[in-house]
């Protein structure tokens, strides 16, 4: 159980049965002592520093009375926790693959994203993230919450020891109207503001470079004080973490090459800037 501590699909359980037990308002001692579990036993499970077996995730969940669809999806998590990598597939996946980026860009030391088409999820604002989950097919009691959580992931760059962060994104980006002009502005002008942390690294590839890694979609690759390497694909329905060495190994290639043809962070800054100033025009 050991081994498959902290790859992504074990930190999405940890991270699922937190929110089990917090979202119920049940206290770690008061079900530690209703199944006669030590609490730091079960803290540790939460916290992703050891993997409860099946048997006991589905006891935590019995005690937690977690209906019969959230109990299935997190009980899938636990049977499959040997299988070095993790592909969700279909709309329902995608809060289990979300849970599962969430809790790597907590644990990452350092993330590299190369993201073609949209704001990097760690740099998207609350009003940019509604204008995508806008074309979402999505339950309405769940799209405030979906909102939040992926706007709120940027607060990890923030926080008191944040990753390095380093983004590459076409300049495709900065110009495709997700939302209103409004929106764009405000979009923007985070990421100029977010550009000038010491942690975190924009740069802007243009386009009309020929063709180059990127282009055959988009990648996060995370880096982890003591667990390996990991690579991330996100698309619309599906997605995939992958912590093989030589995929990461060939996605830190092909990261190089990106920023071979990337203007360098002066140059994005003042590219950024001037788009910001464009959209501020069509205000």
């Amino acid at each position: 159980m050991v081994a498959t501590a902290g790859t992504p699909r074990a930190r999405a359980l940890s991270a699922a049965l937190r929110d089990a037990r917090e979202t119920r308002g049940v206290g770690l001692r008061v079900l530690a002592r209703q199944l006669e579990i030590s609490h730091t036993q079960i803290s540790h499970w939460e916290t992703g520093h050891r993997v409860p077996g099946v048997e006991v995730v589905a006891m935590i969940l019995a005690a937690l009375r977690v209906p019969p669809g959230e109990r299935e999806r997190i009980l899938d998590l636990a049977r499959n926790l040997g299988e070095p990598s993790w592909l969700t597939v279909g709309i329902s996946g995608i809060p289990q693959q979300l849970a599962g980026a969430i809790e790597c860009e907590r644990a990452a030391s350092a993330i590299v994203e190369w993201s073609p088409m949209v704001v990097p999820g760690l740099l998207q604002i609350r009003e940019y993230s509604r204008a995508i989950l806008e074309h979402v097919d999505l339950p309405a009691v769940d799209f405030d919450t979906r909102v939040l959580v992926r706007a709120g992931r940027g607060e990890v760059l923030l926080s008191n020891d944040p990753p390095n962060f380093e983004a590459l994104i076409s300049e495709a980006v900065v110009h495709e109207p997700v939302g209103s002009a409004q929106v764009m502005q405000a979009q923007l002008a985070h990421l100029v503001a977010m550009a000038a942390r010491p942690n975190v690294t924009i740069r802007v590839v243009p386009l009309r470079v020929g063709w180059h890694p990127g282009w055959s979609g988009p990648f996060v690759v995370y880096d982890f004080p003591s667990a390996p390497a990991v690579v991330h694909f996100e698309h619309y329905s599906s997605g995939a973490f992958v912590p093989v060495e030589h995929d990461v190994k060939e996605y830190r290639t092909a990261s190089q090459r990106i920023r071979d043809v990337a203007l360098g962070e002066v140059d994005s800054l003042d590219y950024l800037t001037k788009a910001l100033q464009e959209w501020e025009v069509r205000l």
